[in-house]
């Protein structure tokens, strides 16, 4: 196992999970979008962010989605549930490949999304695969981003679209650590905005849409960035990122306050 699948394992992760929500009056065979929102969006402003990305895309009911480092789910569901696309994630960590199947089949979406172990340098699909490619705080960890948007490009149908909610290098540097995606720098490799803006014209997108979030976003975490000494909800990120939750969090306020980070959405076109 590698080092970065280590910081996203979590041994038991399942059994929490359902122990919680079962102890929270939830059904467990009848759960809702809604009841895993706190868990599975594991990005910057949640689920409502997941929706302004969908309606920026102009993603609708039928569409193939492709949602690359997709973790646990969360968005491919919200995608599935509120409009009807069929989605594939695609994880590097298998746990969270498994437990996001098996929250999925309580959620009754199995048929709507399906989830791949797999590395998204070397993507296990054939060319031309997808309507969507969609990416959530997933590029953070990945060192050689040409590769990536390379193979994000051969995977998605010509005229199709790359809808990206990403963290980004800000004008200082370097970050503090721990933060959601890593506990030291070994395993963050972040570039500016504009290289990065630069490189996916490079691989032959079309720039549709590009946002600077960065502002929205250090306001989300300012509401929620957990007190000294305050327990944390029942249901939550703690529960994926383990005793450094506290940390990581107030870490990403400073990052952004300090414009150490930026936060883009943007959309492209194959």
């Amino acid at each position: 196992m590698s080092g970065l699948e280590q910081h996203y394992e979590r041994p038991g992760l399942e059994a929490v999970i359902l122990d919680t929500l079962r102890a929270a009056g939830k059904n467990l065979e009848a759960l809702t979008t809604d009841d895993l929102a706190p868990l599975d969006q594991f990005h910057t402003r949640g689920r409502d962010a997941t929706l302004g990305l969908a309606r920026l895309a102009g993603l609708s009911a039928d569409m193939t989605v492709l949602d690359v480092g997709g973790g646990l789910g969360g968005p491919a569901r919200t995608l599935a549930k509120d409009l009807g696309c069929r989605v594939t994630v695609l994880d590097l960590t298998e746990e969270y490949c498994r437990v996001g199947s098996e929250l999925t089949r309580r959620a009754g979406l199995a048929g709507h999304v399906e989830f791949r172990h797999g590395n998204a340098l070397e993507m296990p699909f054939g060319e031309a695969a997808f309507d969507v490619v969609w990416t959530e705080h997933s590029s953070m960890n990945v060192e050689d981003k040409e590769r990536l948007y390379r193979e994000i490009r051969r995977v998605g149908r010509p005229g199709g679209r790359l809808a990206m909610h990403e963290i980004m290098a800000g004008a200082a540097s370097p970050i503090h650590f721990p933060v959601p995606w890593a506990r030291d720098p070994a395993w963050s490799f972040l570039r500016p905005a504009g290289d990065v803006r630069r490189l996916i014209a490079g691989v032959g997108f079309k720039e549709l849409a590009w946002t600077d979030e960065s502002a929205a976003s250090l306001e989300w975490f300012r509401q929620r960035a957990p007190q000294a000494g305050a327990a944390p909800p029942a249901l939550g990120l703690h529960l994926l990122l383990g005793a450094d939750f506290g940390a990581m969090f107030r870490n990403q306020v400073r990052n952004l306050e300090e414009g150490r980070v930026a936060i883009v959405m943007a959309v492209w076109q194959r």
